[in-house]
């Protein structure tokens, strides 16, 4: 099989991009960084390439709102690009910032699939605060090809402007869709029920995560990135330990891996 080749996008206080890069090449891909000016000047073409990665940060230091100067710029001036980027059957994934820029470009909720429409919005989160911590997440939707089998994971957030919002028609239309991805639960995997801190910023329904009517283009706040290894679990002593003790064998990838294997797998 041939690696599909992946375009990390970088550029104006995206800062998780090296991480997603090390991310994609863990599973099996030939991952690139990409400066969104060399793509503007087509020193780099978008249609080179197989996925699209938005990373998370602080795009423009988050100006006017999270991810929005990035939405407007990218859909400025690569908008008929990436249109056709979808058209041609392939994969974009936005993490954290990432998901803030492609709910505000409007590539994921419309069911008319243009993919210039907003019709969701990631927004301030109900603590009016940074949120730094690890969350539960049960997956929902069986067409995202992101979620693929992971059906419980544990994995960070880190946002002050995570609360996913819409309408109550549109988030009808999105459940009755299948396009939830991952719901925020309890450490026993239930409901969150909109409770802090299992769901962490107040998001609608609890939803962490969703994907376009294809189940190709998803973005999520949590983090798949920053659990690649078993050692970034925060309690990966303590587990090791309890592991040993019962016989099982100490596993080497963490679960946000899974991630990025499930796009990676996609091409197989």
């Amino acid at each position: 099989m041939a690696k599909p080749r992946v375009l990390v996008l970088t550029g104006y206080g995206i800062n998780c991009d090296v991480e997603s890069e090390f991310a994609f090449n863990s599973a099996g891909a030939l991952a690139e960084r990409v400066h969104i000016n060399d793509l503007i000047e087509g020193q780099k073409k978008l249609s080179d390439y197989q996925v699209l990665v938005f990373p998370g940060g602080f795009s423009f230091g988050d100006d006017v709102a999270s991810g929005k100067v990035l939405a407007l710029r990218a859909k400025a001036n690569l908008g008929d690009e990436i249109l056709r980027f979808i058209r041609d059957g392939k994969l974009i994934l936005g993490i954290c910032n990432g998901f803030q820029v492609m709910a505000k470009f409007g590539l994921l909720a419309d069911p008319a699939g243009d993919y210039r429409t907003q019709r969701v919005t990631v927004t301030t989160n109900n603590s009016n605060r940074y949120e730094d911590r690890w969350v539960y997440l049960t997956r929902v939707s069986q067409k995202c090809v992101w979620t693929r089998g992971v059906d419980r994971i544990y994995l960070p957030v880190a946002h002050g402007e995570g609360k996913f919002f819409a309408g109550e028609p549109v988030v009808d239309a999105i459940e009755q869709n299948d396009q939830v991805g991952f719901r925020y639960a309890t450490e026993n995997f239930e409901p969150a029920q909109g409770k802090f801190p299992q769901n962490p910023n107040g998001s609608i329904r609890d939803i962490a995560g969703i994907c376009d009517p294809t189940g190709r283009i998803y973005g999520q706040m949590p983090h798949p990135e920053r659990f690649l290894h078993f050692t970034n679990h925060p309690r990966w002593t303590r587990l090791k330990d309890q592991l040993r003790r019962e016989g099982k064998p100490v596993p080497e990838e963490g679960d946000g891996l899974r991630i990025f294997q499930n796009g990676v797998n996609y091409f197989a």
